[in-house]
């Protein structure tokens, strides 16, 4: 049978075996080199008063939240979006 990908999907290398982390939207366990990463920084303080203490001149701390997503899931989510064939990286042909 023939292989889609030279990867295989990953981003593995010769790294040997990777760890897994859990989906955030469906909780299925992906590779870690697989699934896709999201970052965005969110506060603890409502953003109408965010703004006003940023007018008084004070500190307003973020904190990080790091979620994945299994492809299936990032692809629904809109996070991935699926490309045209003609906007997709073209690999020249081996031969075979």
């Amino acid at each position: 049978m023939g292989k889609k990908r030279k990867s295989g999907g990953r981003s593995k290398g010769s790294s040997g075996k990777s760890g897994t982390v859990q989906c955030s939207k469906c909780g299925r366990l992906v590779p870690a080199d697989k699934a896709k990463k999201y970052t965005k920084r969110v506060s603890a303080v409502e953003p109408q008063l965010a703004r006003e203490l940023r007018q008084q001149g004070s500190y307003i701390q973020t904190k990080r939240v790091t979620s994945y997503y299994c492809v299936s899931c990032a692809v629904h989510a809109g996070r991935v979006h699926i490309r045209q064939a003609s906007e997709r990286r073209t690999v020249p042909s081996r031969g075979r």
